[in-house]
């Protein structure tokens, strides 16, 4: 006897979800204006660098130069202010907190994927050593032995080295070093700065900076500021399965991320008045599931394809402020492994995951997703339920300090109800139930600790950012079969 099933197979039509509001603090665009670098020995600078508009405007905001100066201020009430210096972060201890400080400017991975000149020292007309004092703060961007970065308060001074100064450091906060300042703006981080670790064998890098550089597969078009990952795996099949259930997963997502950042400073021994820190960026994804994927225990199958890492320094006026990003793709699958599904899902859209500060909340999560779907296409066959997911993971945070965590997981779900009966003698099956298709976004993730670094009040325990969770109705039928 032969059964055959016939089902529907649906066009899903565009939706849109839409969720919470991005705060104010980081709404406001970047601003483009960047002071000139005056750069000086010691104590010879002591001014803040402001923009050229006068003391009421905020500092700017913006990528930082490939080489970059280090920042200096005093202790409260000293009057010294946070300014750029021509001593460098030469070498760190992390286990000991010993740094050494030299004459040469720091040089990092530029944010736009090519050099800039490097602001040009003042001389020295006494010919003395740089000083550098108890009390002083300093901020650099990697060095060696602080691949994050180091923002750090001068507790002793231990002499010269044939490097430069020794001396030994105590963890300090960016308040320290803005003070009473305002900033403002989101800065796009180059896709060629990331590091990309593998997970999975077939695994596709692209990306697209400025000047016409691009890297990835021949023909790739990835828009400008993206880096698109492909991915192309087998999934375990469910016991039982036919041959032609096989279980695979085939897809790509594409992200153009932005790190935002806002800070309203109330003095350099206060907490500021307002902060924000968060990364938001443009989101496109496409991934198709076919097959009966094993699901054994019920738990969610989770499969990361690729780690990527990048550390983009800001310049805030004179601060060059480092900024930790790592990202974790993922294909998840969940179900009873008794569904056979043919599912193709495309999203476009955006998404915001941050943390921001005021005095009278202390520090809330700010988390949003607008995305919209292209038409699919999505079948699914006998009784059960499956779900897929292509999301990642996002974390960021300042000088090696993880601040926000953050995972977004666009799904699309799908599930069958019913019975199939089959007849011998008429040599016929029938089955009678009901299917649908939904799609949905999940956003969660996590304040920390060390949020603290910009001289907030330190968080007692993290903060669940809330699951954010929208689902919709794509797709919905009858299932109907008859053999031949």
């Amino acid at each position: 006897m032969r059964r055959r099933m016939r089902h529907r197979r649906a066009v899903l039509p565009a939706f849109t979800v839409t969720t919470l509001f991005l705060a104010a603090a980081c709404a406001a665009p970047a601003s483009h204006a960047e002071p000139s670098a005056t750069a000086g020995h010691g104590r010879q600078v002591e001014a803040a660098e402001r923009p050229a508009d006068g003391p009421d405007r905020p500092l700017a905001v913006a990528a930082a130069p490939a080489t970059t100066a280090t920042a200096t201020a005093g202790p409260a009430g000293s009057g010294r202010r946070a300014h750029r210096t021509a001593l460098a972060l030469s070498s760190y201890d992390s286990h000991t907190r010993r740094a050494v400080l030299s004459d040469e400017p720091a040089r990092h991975g530029s944010s736009s994927g090519t050099p800039t000149a490097s602001p040009t020292p003042s001389p020295n007309p006494s010919g003395a050593p740089h000083e550098t004092a108890v009390g002083d703060v300093i901020a650099s961007a990697p060095a060696p032995g602080a691949p994050h970065g180091l923002l750090a308060r001068v507790t002793r001074v231990i002499g010269e080295t044939d490097g430069g100064t020794e001396v030994q450091t105590a963890p300090a906060t960016l308040n320290a070093l803005l003070g009473d300042e305002t900033a403002k703006g989101d800065v796009p981080v180059d896709p060629s700065s990331f590091s990309v670790d593998k997970l999975l064998p077939d695994v596709k890098v692209s990306w697209a900076a400025a000047g016409d550089v691009h890297a990835g597969p021949k023909g790739a078009t990835v828009p400008l500021g993206s880096l698109r990952l492909d991915v192309s795996a087998d999934l375990p099949s469910a016991q039982g399965a036919p041959a032609s259930a096989d279980a695979s997963v085939s897809g790509f997502v594409q992200v153009a991320p932005r790190v935002d950042f806002a800070y309203g400073g109330a003095g350099t021994d206060a907490p500021p008045g307002s902060a924000y820190l968060g990364v938001s960026g443009d989101w496109t994804s496409g991934w198709a599931v076919r097959g009966r994927a094993a699901m054994s225990t019920g738990t969610p199958l989770r499969i990361p394809f690729a780690k990527l890492h990048a550390n983009p320094v800001l310049q805030v006026g004179p601060v060059p402020v480092v900024v930790n990003l790592d990202l974790t793709t993922y294909v998840q699958i969940s179900g009873d492994g008794r569904v056979t599904v043919d599912v193709e899902q495309n999203l476009k859209g955006a998404f915001t995951a941050g943390g921001t500060f005021g005095p009278a909340k202390g520090w809330t999560p700010v988390s949003s997703s607008d995305m919209t779907s292209s038409p699919v296409h999505a079948s699914v066959t006998t009784a059960g339920n499956v779900k897929t997911a292509l999301g990642a993971e996002a974390s960021v945070g300042l000088y090696g300090t993880v601040g926000v965590t953050a995972d977004l997981a666009p799904y699309l779900r799908g599930e069958a109800s019913g019975t199939v009966t089959a007849s011998s003698a008429a040599d016929e099956a029938k089955a009678e139930g009901t299917w649908g298709v939904y799609g949905g976004i999940d956003l969660s993730g996590t304040l920390r600790l060390q949020l603290s670094l910009f001289g907030t009040p330190v968080i007692q325990r993290s903060i669940p950012l809330g699951t954010l969770h929208r689902e919709w109705n794509l797709a919905s039928g009858t299932l109907r079969a008859l053999g031949a």
